[in-house]
């Protein structure tokens, strides 16, 4: 294994993952865990990541650079936000030293829109923005997260000018668990799939998202009048939701804007398929990959400027 430079630790509201990196960038190690920062609350931070840390057998000086949920005001401490619009380097210089700790640890501030009529924030997903947009890129760029809450944001010349949280993820969870569509998904399993379905949907609620809530209970009206299966309304469900929030996010975007998908797993595969149904052309960044280069784009911005600045 070569040398490690230092450990990179995405922390989320329910999951934890730490990648040990090497002088020259390359992942030497890794782990992960749900001690999100619900557990570490109670469990401890330091002792969370002291505990993974030393099952790496990282060195006791390596210095740590976190993004997500650590930073929150429940969180280790609080990162607070860097206000749009914004350059994507303000992002990389606002990181908080963590005080008391033996090793130097920083932890990335989120993103706030403050504007009255919308506002919003992130924290986590502006370091996976880092990694999937270069700072000096030109023109418009969109990117999709999709998630529990799902962030699309707008990228102009390398800035920040906006972004939108939509709820799609939880609302699906809430829709089928604890509504009165909960029955017609009965049986449905999260790997059943009915293509058709979800396509129609999307197109559907794409076109018309004004009526996404009307769309959503034909999953209900479809099995008992038409013998829709259980995976064909978890699909109405699924493709109105996304569908809707496309349409949303699209809104407002310039016709020769570029939308960037960073995702991996069934949500990388659901939404490629939406884009495609919609005929939008758009590139794929894998999820795990993209946090780990904003990271890296944060950690060299931190500790060269250190370094930097004590010679």
């Amino acid at each position: 294994m070569g040398i490690p430079a230092y450990a990179a630790v995405d922390w989320g509201t329910s999951s934890f993952r730490l990648w040990l990196i090497g002088e020259d960038g390359s992942v030497l190690d890794e782990r992960r865990s749900g001690e999100g920062m619900t557990t570490a609350a109670s469990t401890g931070f330091p002792e969370v990541l002291q505990s993974h840390l030393a099952a790496l057998s990282a060195p006791d000086d390596i210095p740590v650079i976190i993004c997500g949920m650590a930073g929150a005001r429940q969180g280790w401490v609080e990162a607070g936000y860097i206000d749009t619009p914004t350059s994507l380097s303000a992002i990389l210089t606002g990181a908080v030293s963590v005080p008391g700790q033996k090793r130097d640890v920083r932890i990335l501030p989120g993103l706030a829109q403050r504007s009255k009529e919308a506002p919003d924030v992130m924290r986590g997903e502006e370091t996976q923005l880092l990694g999937a947009i270069a700072a000096d890129a030109k023109g418009e760029q969109i990117v999709c997260m999709p998630g529990t809450h799902s962030k699309w944001v707008r990228v102009v010349d390398g800035a920040v000018t906006g972004f939108s949280t939509f709820m799609t993820g939880e609302l699906f969870d809430v829709i089928t668990r604890h509504s009165i569509l909960s029955h017609a998904v009965a049986g449905a399993d999260a790997m059943s799939a009915d293509p058709d379905a979800f396509d129609a949907a999307v197109k559907a609620a794409f076109g018309q998202p004004a009526l996404a809530t009307s769309l959503i209970f034909g999953a209900r009206a479809g099995q008992l009048l038409h013998g829709l299966t259980a995976a064909g309304a978890q699909a109405r469900i699924s493709g109105t939701l996304i569908g809707a929030e496309i349409a949303g996010a699209l809104s407002s975007a310039g016709k020769e804007a570029a939308i960037t998908l960073v995702a991996s797993g069934r949500l990388q595969a659901l939404y490629e398929t939406a884009f495609r149904t919609l005929s939008l052309s758009y590139q794929t960044i894998d999820a795990d990959a993209a946090v780990r280069r904003g990271l890296s784009a944060a950690a060299k911005a931190i500790w060269q400027n250190d370094e930097r600045k004590s010679a």
